[in-house]
């Protein structure tokens, strides 16, 4: 009973305190300020400025080094200083930092070996643990606060920022994807050897086989040998030509959801500042999970089928 007297006056409390932080953040947004000064400007959020290519901060012999470049390099250097403080000092019963990079390195190998088997998910795990936790360290690291707010002045005054999230520059998303495009044919080329691999791109044996038919003079079996020698030359373009189209994919799968969770949250910042712009940023932290986990999965499934589709051909040959 007693509990209930103090427990109804603490919801109300509560609540009221939200209200009273919503129409804080409210007043001093842009609708408030549209009823002129509200004298809450101090909470007002920068205006957005939706710039979808990287900006320059300095060159090295005319190379751009680019903001996104610069996040890059920083997300290499966070993982790499967590990595060494996590095994610096290898215990038998795992504790600390070093539980929580076994559990993600053990969930991920599982995850490897659910899709591949335990042999191929062993050997992909480098790759596959190395694309996840790159991609959602550069979208998690963009949320931590003052990321965006580090600012440099290039020559003609213009005030830049240093730091960029790398998972909304189109050039980094490409060059992810074709890093994942070598690995997947590295690893089928490996697989299965030359003329396998090749057959896949050009299966001309069928068409020339029935062409000498025809120049022998067996007309009758030749014209429906050429016919399906003529399918199957189609068959490995579009083969070929879905490979390339598979890397547009990747890239702008990750590029336009990535662009797409910064542009919602600079626009809830500036719409609604404060406090109500924070489950928007452990809604991006989920996004950025799930936009490393389908980057990873995709590589691992190509990676999968590139590799035991051919193995299984030989078996049946």
């Amino acid at each position: 009973m007693s509990r209930q007297k103090w427990f109804k006056p603490l919801l109300i409390i509560l609540g009221l305190i939200i209200v009273a932080l919503f129409l804080t953040a409210l007043i001093s947004g842009p609708l408030g300020n549209l009823f002129g000064s509200t004298g809450f400007s101090w909470l007002k959020g920068a205006k957005p400025t939706i710039d979808i290519s990287p900006q320059e901060i300095f060159n090295i012999m005319g190379w751009p080094i680019t903001n996104t470049m610069i996040a890059a390099w920083l997300t290499i250097v966070v993982l790499v200083t967590l990595a060494y403080f996590a095994t610096r000092r290898l215990k038998s019963v795992p504790s600390g930092l070093q539980a929580v990079f076994e559990f993600v390195i053990d969930s991920l190998l599982k995850f490897c070996q659910s899709i591949a088997g335990e042999e191929k998910g062993r050997r992909f795990l480098p790759l596959i643990a190395t694309i996840f936790l790159f991609i959602i360290m550069n979208a998690w690291l963009s949320l931590v606060p003052g990321f965006y707010s580090i600012t440099v002045t290039r020559n003609g005054g213009e005030a830049i920022q240093l730091l960029r999230d790398a998972n909304v520059d189109i050039n980094f998303a490409l060059a992810l994807a074709i890093v994942s495009f070598i690995a997947i044919e590295y690893f089928s080329f490996k697989a299965h050897g030359v003329a396998h691999y090749l057959t896949d791109f050009l299966n001309a044996g069928e068409f020339i086989a029935n062409v000498r038919k025809l120049i022998r003079g067996d007309f009758s079996s030749a014209i429906k040998g050429l016919t399906l020698g003529v399918v199957y030359i189609f068959i490995g373009i579009l083969e070929f030509v879905s490979k390339i189209i598979r890397i547009a994919s990747f890239t702008f799968r990750l590029f336009g959801n990535m662009l797409a969770g910064e542009i919602l949250i600079l626009i809830t910042i500036f719409l609604v500042p404060w406090i109500f712009s924070l489950p928007f940023y452990g809604l991006e932290l989920l996004v950025g999970f799930i936009q490393a986990l389908v980057f990873g999965s995709l590589t691992l499934v190509f990676l999968t089928i590139g590799v035991s589709g051919h193995e299984d051909e030989k078996v049946t040959d």
